[in-house]
């Protein structure tokens, strides 16, 4: 079986990059950026999941739900703190 890498594919292993890339970040940096974190986060999530509405996988569809709810919580978290200056 040859499955070919379609644009789909290839769009989901450009939202598994930045989700490695927002671990790797979270991992090196000594005070992460939460807008970088997160929205990083949040792209690959969105990336992902566009990729896996066309090759359905619904244990890993599920997964980028959250996923991506985790990192608009962030993503709000940290305009709180934003707007309160914490």
């Amino acid at each position: 079986m040859t499955d070919q890498l379609d644009i789909y594919t290839l769009i989901g292993f450009v939202g598994m990059a930045c989700i490695i890339a927002a671990y790797a970040y979270l991992t090196w940096k000594e005070e992460p950026n939460p807008f970088v974190l997160h929205g990083t986060n949040l792209t690959g999530a969105a990336l992902l999941t566009v990729s896996l509405l066309v090759h359905t996988n619904w244990p890993s569809l599920v997964l980028e739900g959250f996923w991506a709810a985790i990192a608009i919580w962030g993503l709000a978290k940290a305009v709180r703190a934003r707007r309160t200056g914490v």
